[in-house]
Formats: C-alpha cells, structure tokens, sequence
C-alpha cells in the first residue's frame, strides 16, 4: 500500500489520521509485565516480520471503563491482534477469555496468568462466565471469541450465545472487532510464516451492538455486525494490496481461494474434535492399565512375601 496522507503512525501502527492521540490510562498503562514486558516483545516481534497493520475504528474503545471485545478468529495471532486497538487507546489491556488448556502448558500458562487472562473451562462454563462479568463490573475490557476456535473456513463460524450472555449481564457495551491478514502469518492446517512476510493486517473495530433480549437474538445481532464489518475489512485489504491470485489458501473458498467451505470446515472441525477425544480417553485408559499393572504387581508382591514368611 503506497503512503497514504489519510493515514498516520500510532505506537508503530498504521491509524486514519483523524484519530485523536489520548494519554495512557493511569494504571494499566504501567501494569508490568503486561504492558511493560510482553506488549514491547510483542511489537517487536511484528516489526521484525514486517507486519504492516492497519485499525480502523479505534475511536469505538473506550479510554476508560469496561467494554466486551468479540473478536473474529483466523490465527493464532488473534490473541495479540485483538488487543492493538485497545492499546491505541491509552495502552489500555484487554483480558482474553481462552481455554483452559493453554493455560496448563508450561511457559504460556504463567504468561497468561501474569497477563491476568481469563481461564475457560468447558466443563463449567458458568463459572467463567462469572469471572468474566466480575472482571468487566472492575472496570476492565475483556475479550472474547465468539466462535470459540479458529474459523478454518475465515467465514464467520456459528457463534456461542455467551458474548451476549456477558455483556448483558454486566451492563457494558458488546464491541465487535474483525481481523482480516491473521491467517497468512499462523492458521491451522497450513504452514507457520514466521520470518520477514511483510504480511499487511487490517483490524477494523465497531460501533456497540446492544446485548440485551433473548441471548441467542442479541448474539445473531452481533454476528450480522461483524459479518458487515468484515465484508468491508476484506474489501479494503483487496483493493489496497490485490488482486491475488486464484486459489489462495487463506481466502474464502466463496471469494475464489481454496479455504474449505463453512460446511466442509464444520466436517474437520467435527472429525478433529473426535479424534482428540479418542486419543485422550485412550491415553487415560492407558495411564489406568498403568495403574492396573502397579497394583497387581504389588499385591502378588506382598503374596510371595506372605507365602515366604508361612514357608519359615
């Protein structure tokens, strides 16, 4: 994209020029390590890869108080992507909802914790819902995916009624944000493009959608939202650095790529979910086999022991 006078650089992002600068909030723009540690690697990493990210739509955050950002998700990039727009906004820090597994590995489990994201845990969804409106009447801005897991299709996948659900019950305003270029750098299925790609980024943020009524009524209110928003996203990234060929990947099967479609990427997505259920209940039956064995092996143990001790 050639230099455009309608766009300026804020805190090493491409911005419309009309975005007013506002100073850091007072508390989480010094919130280490957040702010002060990972956000600073996180920038440089993208430098160093030549990411050229562009947000439009910032204005919609709020400088100060809470807000629920429901954020579209293509890559494993999503997570740091979805906070940029908060921090053009007086670097302020928004806590993602994400499952509970990536909080159990061993070096992005504490990081997270330090960053004072939010733990989902599938099996009790109540109780993140919980944390999450606690977190958000404190004053925080929270993120959320509505889809869940990465859209294999970059469609909107069907959304979980809980962003609603949240924001309704908290009394904060639901803010939709898209993010269109995150499945060029990191998806699933597909190679990781981690060195200099130069991959621009486009990220756009909406107005509020009001969460309020029926769940499932407010969550489709959100998703046609989005849907309008990444329909232009997708349109402006196209008109400023296409056309691309036919058949890429990382375009929507709909719009001339070879993404699958949303039906066929429901399939795998179904097809993955029962394969790691199936390797997970036999690696648990396996740990009790395991088991099994150690105890029998024990018993006939102290057996021979008894049979040994009646001999004398």
């Amino acid at each position: 994209m050639a230099a455009n006078p309608r766009f300026r650089k804020s805190r090493g992002f491409y911005v419309p020029a009309d975005l007013p600068d506002v100073p850091s909030h007072p508390v989480e723009g010094k919130e280490s390590p957040y702010n002060r540690i990972i956000i600073p690697v996180a920038k440089a990493l993208m430098k160093a890869q030549g990411i050229r990210l562009t947000v439009f739509g910032a204005e919609n955050i709020p400088v100060d108080g809470p807000a629920l950002l429901a954020v579209n998700h293509t890559g494993y990039y999503d997570f740091i992507f979805g906070g940029i727009p908060a921090h053009l906004r007086g670097r302020r820090l928004v806590r993602f909802m994400a499952k509970k597994e990536i909080f159990d590995t061993p070096v992005v489990g504490p990081l997270m914790r330090a960053m004072k994201h939010l733990q989902v845990n599938r099996a009790a969804g109540a109780a993140s819902r919980e944390e999450a409106v606690s977190r958000l009447r404190e004053g925080q801005l929270v993120g959320i995916f509505p889809e869940a897991t990465i859209s294999r299709s970059f469609e909107l996948k069907d959304f979980k009624n809980g962003a609603a659900r949240i924001a309704d019950e908290a009394d904060v305003p639901l803010i939709p944000v898209v993010i269109w270029g995150s499945q060029r750098i990191w998806t699933k299925d597909h190679p990781k493009r981690l060195g200099r790609t130069n991959t621009p980024v486009f990220i756009r943020v909406g107005e509020p959608v009001d969460p309020g009524g029926d769940p499932d009524v407010a969550i489709q209110r959100l998703k046609d939202a989005m849907q309008i928003l990444l329909d232009r996203v997708r349109d402006d990234y196209d008109r400023a650095y296409g056309p691309f060929p036919a058949g890429e990947y990382w375009i929507p099967n709909a719009a001339g790529g070879s993404a699958p479609t949303l039906a066929d990427a429901h399939r795998i997505d179904t097809e993955d979910r029962a394969a790691r259920a199936a390797k997970k209940e036999a690696k648990a039956s396996a740990k009790l086999d395991k088991r099994a064995d150690a105890i029998l092996g024990n018993a006939r143990t102290f057996i021979d022991q008894v049979k040994e001790k009646l001999r004398r």
